[in-house]
């Protein structure tokens, strides 16, 4: 029985991901979408502000603000980025991972954009999430009042809310939507420092496993970006993506707090500055900005994955 149902979630896993992925390309297509606006939603992978989750070395660091550099390069120039995503926010509770209250979550973000704005035919919105919520439940797992398969069952309805959210936005008129749920992070510095790298990676595949299954039929508006592949690449060789480090943090910027959610002291890399590096360090060498979230480089060129993907597409 158990043999059977892996089989059937595999498959239906596949032809989820086929769908959302069809019209694959590069980007020597010519697009035909000249998106008027690029709408933002999510956690601290997406999020901009003075301090992002990546160096803060006045370089284009960020997927979000990349991918909106070769919209404008390509002569297909947004009105502009509109970036309601936030560091450490969740799907839809509070606190969010760092432990604060006024944090908007997913639903929150989607639901301030909607009260007060309407979603253009050519708007192209990005979604993404689970990496906060994943967060918080290892540390229930660790305080032992999760167990591990608990962890991984609720990781698989986290990908189904993040799932439900872009049925919203589909529905109030969202024509584009590119969503990117979590790349794996059992891959990440933090998953081997707390020796939980098989678990995190279980995780990390539920969730992105029920978020595809949730948007099978949604292929017509929806573009699955498949982040974790990509950052899979990053740490399975690094030297093909211009690395040569993919296994330890680049800065050095430590917070008293608990500021990206995996413990006090830890480094957080929206601290982290060119003053905050390790030392000698070459910033676009490395994968990883903090234990968590990823450098400069490695937006950019998950920037320019994304750009193919959206005009292979439209």
């Amino acid at each position: 029985m158990a043999a059977n149902w892996m089989r059937r979630t595999t498959l239906a896993v596949a032809c989820a991901a086929t769908a959302l992925l069809s019209a694959c390309g590069s980007s020597n297509i010519e697009s035909a979408l000249a998106p008027e606006r690029l709408i933002a939603f999510g956690d601290g992978y997406s999020a901009l502000g003075e301090h992002r989750y990546t160096v803060n070395n006045g370089s284009l660091n960020n997927w979000t603000l990349q991918l909106l550099d070769y919209y404008q390069k390509a002569g297909h120039a947004p009105s502009g980025l509109v970036n309601l995503a936030q560091g450490n926010a969740r799907l839809t509770q509070h606190p969010d991972a760092a432990g604060q209250t006024s944090t908007r979550t997913l639903t929150e973000q989607i639901d301030t954009f909607l009260a007060a704005q309407n979603l253009g035919a050519n708007d192209i919105v990005l979604v993404n999430g689970g990496i906060s919520d994943l967060i918080v439940d290892m540390a229930a797992v660790r305080a032992g009042t999760l167990s591990a398969e608990q962890f991984v069952a609720q990781a698989r309805q986290h990908g189904e809310t993040l799932a439900a959210q872009v049925r919203r936005l589909v529905a109030a008129g969202a024509n584009h939507v590119a969503v990117s749920g979590t790349y794996d992070l059992g891959r990440t510095p933090w998953a081997t420092t707390i020796d939980q790298k098989d678990l995190l990676s279980q995780a990390s595949s539920h969730f992105n496993q029920g978020l595809l299954v949730a948007l099978n039929d949604l292929s017509q508006h929806v573009l699955y970006v498949d982040v974790a592949y990509y950052v899979n690449l990053y740490t399975s060789s690094p030297a093909s993506f211009s690395f040569n480090n993919a296994t330890t943090p680049v800065c050095t910027s430590v917070d008293a707090g608990n500021g990206i959610g995996i413990g006090t002291g830890q480094i957080n890399s929206s601290l982290c500055t060119e003053a905050t590096l390790v030392a000698n360090a070459e910033v676009d060498r490395y994968v990883f900005a903090d234990a968590v979230y990823l450098t400069p480089s490695a937006h950019r060129q998950l920037g320019l994955y994304a750009y193919d993907k959206l005009r292979a597409r439209w």
